[in-house]
C-alpha cells in the first residue's frame, strides 16, 4: 500500500526545496502553493514555460522553478 508521503516528489521553488505531489501540472502546483497564475511567469529548469502551456507541462522529481510574481504600483 502507497502512503502520501511516497507520492510525493522533491523540486526547487525559487531556490527552497520542497515536497509535492508527484503527479502535478505546473497549473496544479501553482494551485497547490496556492499562487493566483494571473500575475507571474513561470521558469521550468532554465525555460521559461507559456501560460497556455502550464495545464499541459508535468513536473518531474529534481525541478528547478522559478516563479516570478509582477506586482503593478506607480
Amino acid at each position: 500500500m502507497q502512503t502520501a508521503k511516497t507520492k510525493e516528489i522533491q523540486i526547487v521553488v525559487n531556490g527552497v526545496s520542497r515536497f509535492v505531489p508527484g503527479e502535478i501540472t505546473l497549473a496544479g502546483l501553482l494551485a497547490f502553493l496556492d499562487i493566483l497564475p494571473d500575475r507571474v511567469a513561470v521558469e521550468v529548469n532554465g525555460t521559461i514555460v507559456k501560460k497556455q502551456d502550464w495545464v499541459d507541462s508535468s513536473i518531474g522529481a529534481g525541478a528547478k522553478l522559478e516563479i516570478v510574481q509582477f506586482v503593478g504600483g506607480g
